[in-house]
C-alpha cells in the first residue's frame, strides 16, 4: 500500500504543507510500550524452517531461521528492509535475565506505528498539548532469539509478521521519517557555527544545500531537526554539568583510589579542562605504553568541546584504552596541560612514539612536554581526507594516483621516496596543489622511509584505525549530559576489555602449526602471543628464500636467492647477543626480520635471543613476575597467577587436536558466561567502578 503522503510534489522536490502536517504525526516522541506480542503471534520457527544465512542482501526479506552474528546486525538488516518497504522500526521489548546486557536472550523490533499511546492524566494547572500520535496498533514485527552452538553465539529470527494496518510510504517520502533523518557530526559542527553567527535556520538549510550540491528539500534532515538541535545546545547548563561531572569523578575515586582525574577552572570559576584514566588503563600502559595514538579529531557537539582519546595496542594486536580528556579550547596551552596530566597519570613515563592528527598546536605542545618522544601523524587520518582533497582535481586518475601514493609511502629508502615523489608530482600535474605541498613539507612525520627507526607496534595500519573508531563511536552518542558521557566511556572500556578477553582466549586456543620445523620457531611459539608469533613465523618462512654472506667478522650481507646484487646488511655481536639489520624492521615493529633470522639460522642458533622477543609481544605467562603484577590489580595477583597455571595446561592439552579445541572452546564459552553472571565485590573491582 502506498501514497500515505497525499499532496507530495515530486517535481518540485519539496514536501507539501499537507504532507508536512502528516509527517508531524511521525515525530511523536512517545516510547510507551503498549504493543502486545506473544510467543504464538504470526509465523513461528520450526526445525524444518531453519536455514543458515548470514546474508544481508538488499533484496532479502526476513525469514524464520535467518541468523545474524549480533542483535545490532539483525536490527540494521530489518531497518534497511523497512526503509525499502516504506516504514521505519524501533526496538520494542527485550527478554532475558538482566534485560539489556549480558543476560539478554530475545529482542523484538516493531513497526514505528506499533502500539497505542496511553491517554495522559489531565492536569488543570498545566495546559495539555493536543498532539496527534502516529501509533495505530500496527502488529508488524521481527523477533530474534539468542542461541549458542559449539561455543558460537548467534541471533536467529524466531518470529516475523509483515502485516501493517496502515499505508506505507513511497521511497521519496520514507526519507522524511524521523528514523532516517540524521545530522552528521560535521553538519552539527557547521550548524553550531552558523547558530553562533546569528544565521537563521532557513539560511542554514539553503547554505548547506548549496555546499552539498543537493536540491531544496533533499538534505538528510529537516528544518525542525535543525531547530531541535539548536535548542539542545541552548538547554545545556554548563555550570550544573561541571558540578555533576566532578561529583561523579570524586565518587569513582572514593571507590577506587587508583582512578585518576584532574581538571582546571577558568577565571569565571567554570570547568575548563578535565582528564581521567581508569586503574586498568594505567596498568596496561605500564607494558603497552611504548607507542600510543592521541586522537583529537572528535568533539562533543552539545558542549562544543574537543575530545582527546589515548589508545595503544596490546600484545594480542587489539586496542587498549589509556585515558580521555575534554578541552575547552584547541590551543598550545590546553594541549600542553593535557600532555602533562597524562604523564602524571602514567607515573611520568612518556611513550616512545605518539601518533596524532595534523594539528600544529598539538605538534608544538608535544615538542615542549614530550621532547624525547617521536611524534608522527596517523596515516589513516591523512588518507581519510584524500577524497575531498584530490577527487575533483584528479578525476578518473584519482585511483591511479592513490595507488602510487601508497607505493611511495611504503618505500624503505628516503632517496627513493623523494625521487618518486617528484616524478609523481610531474606525472599528475600537482605542482601547485597546496595539499601535495603540505604533505611533502611534513613527509618526515608520516612517510615510512623516515619512520622505520622508531617503534610503532604496528599502529600504522588501517585495521587498527577501524578498531579505534568503533571503540570511540560506542560513547560519542552519549552527549546529553557530561556525567552520562563519563559513564558511557567507562561502559565502552569495559566492553572493549571483555571483547579483548574473548579474542585473546580464541587466539590462545588456536592450534598453532609450525611451518619450518626450526627450533627457533618452536621457541618463539612458546613465548609470543599468537598475534606476534604469526608475524614472526611469516619472516621465518621467507628467511629460507635468502642467502647470507659473511663480509667481515660480525657483518653479513643477506639477499634473496634470485638477486645478484643489493641486499641487507646484518650485524651480529655474539658476545653481547646484539643483532641489527639495515631494514630496521625490528626497531619499527618489535618483530625480527627475515634477514636477521637468516643469519641466526646460518650461525646454528637454536633460540632467538631474549631481547628480540620483546615483553610487549609475549604471552602473559611468559612475562617477568614483576610485570605480571603490574598488569593486574594487587589484590588479584594470586588469583591471576593460579588461573595462568591452569590455562597453560588447558592450552597445551586442547591444542593437540581439533576435537579437543572444539570441546575447549564450547566449554570455556559456557563457563565464561556463567562467571560473568556472578556479582563482583566492591573491593578494588574495576568493573564495579565502571558501573558506578
Amino acid at each position: 500500500m502506498r501514497g500515505f503522503l497525499p499532496g507530495y510534489c515530486s517535481d518540485a522536490k519539496v514536501i507539501s504543507i499537507e504532507a508536512r502536517a502528516m509527517l508531524d504525526v511521525y515525530d511523536d516522541p512517545s516510547e510507551q510500550r503498549s504493543l502486545s506480542l506473544d510467543d504464538t503471534s504470526s509465523a513461528e520457527e520450526s526445525p524444518d524452517d531453519t536455514r543458515l544465512s548470514l546474508e544481508t542482501s538488499i533484496d532479502a526479506i526476513p525469514y524464520i531461521g535467518q541468523r545474524f552474528v549480533t542483535h545490532d546486525a539483525a536490527y540494521e538488516f530489518y531497518s534497511e528492509y523497512a526503509k525499502r518497504c516504506g516504514f521505519s522500526i524501533r526496538r520494542h521489548r527485550t527478554e532475558g535475565k538482566d534485560g539489556i546486557g549480558k543476560g539478554l536472550t530475545r529482542r523484538y523490533f516493531v513497526c514505528h506505528r506499533a502500539g497505542n499511546t496511553p491517554t495522559k492524566a489531565s492536569n488543570d494547572n498545566k495546559p495539555q498539548r493536543n498532539r496527534k500520535s502516529s501509533r495505530c496498533g500496527c502488529q508488524a514485527y521481527m523477533r530474534i532469539s539468542k542461541s549458542t552452538d559449539i561455543g558460537v553465539t548467534e541471533w536467529r529470527v524466531t518470529g516475523f509478521s509483515d502485516h501493517h494496518n496502515h499505508e506505507l510510504l513511497e521511497p521519496n517520502q520514507v526519507r522524511f521519517l524521523p528514523a532516517y533523518r540524521t545530522i552528521s557530526d560535521a553538519d552539527k559542527n557547521r550548524i553550531l557555527m552558523f547558530a553562533k553567527s546569528g544565521i537563521s535556520v532557513q539560511q542554514m538549510m539553503r547554505l548547506m544545500e548549496l555546499e552539498k550540491c543537493v536540491e531544496p528539500g533533499y538534505l538528510p534532515f529537516t528544518e525542525k531537526d535543525v531547530r531541535n538541535l539548536i535548542q539542545s545546545f541552548k538547554k545545556v547548563d554548563q555550570d550544573e554539568e561541571s558540578i555533576d561531572l566532578l561529583k561523579m569523578c570524586r565518587n569513582i575515586k572514593e571507590k577506587d583510589p587508583n582512578f585518576k582525574y584532574d581538571f582546571t577552572i577558568d577565571a569565571n570559576n567554570r570547568l575548563e579542562n578535565i582528564a581521567w584514566s581508569y586503574s586498568s588503563s594505567v596498568q596496561s600502559y605500564e607494558i603497552f605504553g611504548d607507542a600510543v595514538v592521541f586522537d583529537t579529531t572528535h568533539r562533543l557537539t552539545a558542549f562544543d568541546m574537543p575530545l582527546g582519546i589515548w589508545v595503544g595496542m596490546n600484545n594480542y594486536g587489539m586496542p587498549c584504552f589509556h585515558g580521555c580528556v575534554l578541552l575547552r579550547e584547541e590551543n598550545v596551552r590546553s594541549f600542553s596541560w593535557a600532555l602533562k596530566v597524562f604523564l602524571s597519570f602514567m607515573n611520568g613515563k612518556a611513550p616512545q612514539t605518539i601518533l596524532t592528527d595534523q594539528n600544529m598546536c598539538l605538534k608544538e605542545a608535544i615538542a615542549i612536554e614530550m621532547p624525547s618522544t617521536k611524534h608522527a601523524l596517523c596515516i589513516w587520518l591523512i588518507v581519510a581526507k584524500f577524497p575531498s582533497w584530490f577527487n575533483a582535481v584528479l578525476g578518473e586518475r584519482y585511483n591511479e594516483w592513490k595507488a602510487e601514493f601508497y607505493r611511495l609511502y611504503n618505500l624503505e629508502s628516503i632517496d627513493d621516496f623523494e625521487l618518486g615523489w617528484r616524478e609523481m608530482v610531474n606525472s599528475f600535474g600537482l605542482h601547485t596543489n597546496r595539499h601535495i605541498t603540505n604533505l611533502f613539507a611534513f613527509r618526515s612525520l608520516w612517510a615510512l622511509p623516515y619512520l622505520r627507526n622508531h617503534f610503532f607496534a604496528g599502529m600504522t595500519t588501517t585495521g587498527l584505525s577501524k578498531s579505534i573508531n568503533a571503540f570511540i563511536q560506542r560513547f560519542l552518542s552519549a552527549q546529553t549530559r557530561l556525567a552520562h558521557f563519563i559513564e558511557q566511556v567507562a561502559v565502552a572500556v569495559d566492553f572493549r576489555d571483555q571483547a579483548g578477553e574473548h579474542q585473546t582466549m580464541q587466539q590462545n586456543l588456536q592450534n598453532i602449526c609450525l611451518k619450518t620445523g626450526a627450533p627457533m620457531e618452536a621457541h618463539a611459539a612458546a613465548v609470543l602471543t599468537p598475534y606476534a608469533f604469526c608475524k614472526l613465523q611469516d619472516e621465518l618462512v621467507m628467511a629460507a628464500h635468502y642467502a647470507s654472506f659473511q663480509i667481515e667478522e660480525g657483518c653479513f650481507l643477506v639477499r634473496h636467492h634470485t638477486k645478484m646484487d643489493g641486499g641487507r646488511k646484518v650485524i651480529w655481536i655474539p658476545r653481547e647477543e646484539l643483532l641489527s639489520c639495515s631494514c630496521h624492521m625490528f626497531e619499527f615493529s618489535g618483530i625480527l626480520c627475515r634477514h636477521a633470522l637468516r643469519v641466526l639460522s646460518t650461525l646454528n642458533c637454536f633460540q632467538i635471543p631474549d631481547r628480540y622477543l620483546p615483553i610487549r609481544w609475549r604471552r602473559v605467562n611468559s612475562l617477568p613476575s614483576k610485570l605480571v603484577q603490574a598488569a593486574a590489580a594487587s589484590e588479584k595477583t594470586e588469583r591471576v597467577q593460579a588461573l595462568q597455571s591452569m590455562v597453560s595446561v588447558l592450552i597445551s592439552e586442547a591444542a593437540k587436536s581439533k576435537e579437543r579445541m572444539d570441546m575447549a572452546s564450547k566449554e570455556i564459552s559456557i563457563l565464561l558466561s556463567r562467571i560473568r553472571e556472578q556479582p563482583i565485590s566492591l573491593h578494588g573491582s574495576r568493573d564495579c567502578v565502571h558501573r558506578s
